[in-house]
């Protein structure tokens, strides 16, 4: 593929992660507002609500039996990644959970080893030890600061244990993509997530206000906006192009969190960030070495 073809598609994608970290930014703002549990059931229904029409028009295919599986193994780890990371991220500025979240990629080669069977090289094991060192580099740097409350160990916590489950989520991901189209899987995977967080509704659901319904509502529409243009992307260049782009969202983070929350990044957050993202890149790269040999 030429330079000038892969242009449209590199753009695709960092429009899309820009616009994945503004709903990040939207749904700290409405999970402040509204809660975390009434922040997630709504957006679940309104993407819903949002992709219906293109499932309609792409011929309300429903899924086979083996892709209905997959949808739900991974509904299932939407329902309990998405709660801990907005939990975490109303705790901790957005840069450094998604800092922190970019630790989930090396985690899913573990992962990868164990459901896939695929082998662990070396090079993975120093691009996990270079990860887990940012990790401690962006705690480091909150306990240097004084700022290592109760709250910010919690919101730490949550967003390692979110990213996990977004680790194993990764690894769902690949073997839905094989079975169910971008649309079927948009329109599935919401509304069982939406389905999945309704059981707890008569306990956990308060009516939020105006300000926190049209912050819901953003986040829906932020959300679907940068699925299709990820896909989109995605779909027309190869992955070890596009993913170097992924890490642009640690600025977009830093940026929205800055004016959405006046958070300021500090110095560690930025050093621990580029030792996970170097880390990140050393697997990719060892990935695409041995798939060439």
């Amino acid at each position: 593929m030429t330079r000038r073809n892969l242009l449209l598609p590199m753009i695709a994608t960092a429009v899309g992660i820009a616009t994945f970290s503004a709903m990040d930014a939207a749904m700290k703002g409405a999970s402040i507002a509204a809660g975390v549990y009434t922040a997630l059931l709504i957006r679940g229904y309104l993407a819903s609500l949002l992709i219906l029409p293109a499932w309609l028009l792409t011929g309300r295919k429903l899924p086979s039996a083996p892709a209905f599986k997959v949808h739900v193994q991974r509904s299932v780890v939407v329902a309990i990644m998405a709660p801990l990371f907005f939990w975490g991220l109303v705790r901790i500025p957005i840069a450094e959970a998604i800092a922190i979240s970019f630790i989930a990629p090396l985690i899913a080669l573990y992962f990868a080893s164990v459901m896939l069977g695929e082998k662990i090289r070396p090079a993975a094991i120093i691009a996990s030890l270079l990860g887990i060192a940012g990790v401690v580099v962006i705690g480091a740097a909150r306990f240097g600061e004084g700022q290592f409350t109760q709250d910010a160990i919690l919101g730490i916590a949550a967003i390692l244990t979110s990213a996990v489950f977004y680790a194993l989520n990764l690894v769902l991901q690949r073997k839905q993509a094989l079975l169910a189209s971008p649309v079927e899987i948009a329109m599935f995977q919401n509304l069982i997530v939406a389905l999945i967080f309704t059981v707890p509704l008569p306990w956990l659901f308060a009516m939020p206000g105006l300000d926190g319904l049209k912050l819901i509502s953003l986040a829906a529409v932020l959300a679907l906006i940068a699925l299709l243009l990820l896909s989109w992307g995605y779909a027309r260049a190869e992955a070890q192009v596009l993913v170097p782009i992924e890490y642009t969202g640690f600025a977009w983070a830093a940026l929205f969190g800055w004016l959405w929350f006046d958070e300021v990044v500090s110095p560690g957050t930025v050093i621990g960030a580029a030792l996970i993202v170097v880390g990140c890149l050393i697997a990719a790269r060892g990935h695409t070495e041995q798939t060439a040999v």
